[in-house]
């Protein structure tokens, strides 16, 4: 991946093994078992560059004074795409009539269910879409959604032009056809999707979980499942990986994929060209991108 990483600045050196002179360093979910012992073989290190959205992984594990920042852009299209592919495949039914045509049966009654959660098969234009946690995934997802002709709200816990505030889900959550939760994991989302959240939800609507697994209380949403109240698409679960014998495999209107969202075949391409206009960043004392909130102030006396 050198050739990504390029221009390097001068008197930047790549090692591919821990080093005490190493400061900057590119880490993703393969070495997560490798830590916090990884991070002790580099007594220089300032700043760790992560290839996913998300460092709940990796957070816990960095010592004081190291600044993390996430893959800011990097997951965007992917795991917009999924949420798109998802609401689809969803809302026209298409794994009933995939199983339909295993069958080899000829049949449009799906059509036209409507009873409990089942609905008749329906389009996007004018459906309403609320994305929790909406950030630059968010926005993908919005700009995707657009030419179908859904009506996007974004909601997250500091509210912006393009966000309400989070106070807000109560009143927001039984407008919406779909529910995308993109939130991040930290201490103050965990469980944030509860039996409370779900119960507002509208009768047939459907949950969408792209964010992390432990943002989700698992028993709450295998009761609203089994309910029929609610439908649901996952690629994250908690826990994570599901086990076989787990029954969310088994409950009621879900569909799961296992953290593939992002999987694409040119996403570490992608990682690797942010890592380095991260370098390039750093090299020249440039404010870094995708810092994480609790890293800011050691961010800037990197840069003094």
């Amino acid at each position: 991946m050198r050739r990504e990483l390029e221009p390097l600045p001068d008197g930047v050196q790549l090692v591919a093994e821990p080093a005490p002179d190493v400061e900057f360093v590119i880490l993703n979910f393969d070495v997560a078992g490798r830590l916090p012992a990884l991070l002790d073989e580099l007594p220089g290190l300032r700043v760790i560059q992560s290839l996913s959205a998300g460092v709940d992984w990796l957070l816990p594990k960095v010592p004081p004074g190291i600044v993390v920042c996430r893959a800011v852009g990097v997951h965007d299209a992917p795991v917009s795409e999924w949420v798109l592919a998802v609401i689809l495949v969803t809302r026209r039914r298409l794994l009933e009539f995939w199983d339909l045509q295993r069958r080899a049966e000829w049949n449009r009654d799906i059509a036209e269910a409507t009873d409990g959660w089942q609905h008749a098969i329906d389009d996007l234009e004018g459906a309403t879409v609320l994305v929790v946690g909406h950030g630059s995934i968010g926005r993908a997802v919005a700009a995707r959604l657009a030419p179908f002709g859904a009506h996007v709200i974004g909601a997250a816990r500091h509210p912006r032009d393009d966000a309400r505030s989070a106070d807000e889900l109560p009143r927001l959550l039984p407008e919406a056809d779909v529910v995308v939760n993109l939130l991040p994991l930290v201490p103050q989302t965990e469980k944030f999707v509860d039996a409370a959240f779900l119960s507002h939800m509208k009768q047939g609507s459907l949950f969408v979980n792209a964010g992390r697994g432990k943002t989700v209380d698992t028993e709450a949403l295998l009761a609203a499942l089994k309910s029929g109240r609610i439908h649901a698409a996952l690629d994250v679960t908690d826990p994570e990986p599901l086990p076989s014998d787990h029954p969310l495999w088994q409950a009621p209107n879900l569909f799961i994929t296992p953290h593939v969202a992002g999987a694409v075949a040119r996403w570490e391409s992608r990682g690797y060209r942010f890592a380095g206009e991260q370098i390039r960043r750093h090299a020249a004392g440039e404010p870094l991108l995708g810092i994480e909130a609790g890293n800011m102030e050691t961010a800037r006396r990197l840069a003094d």
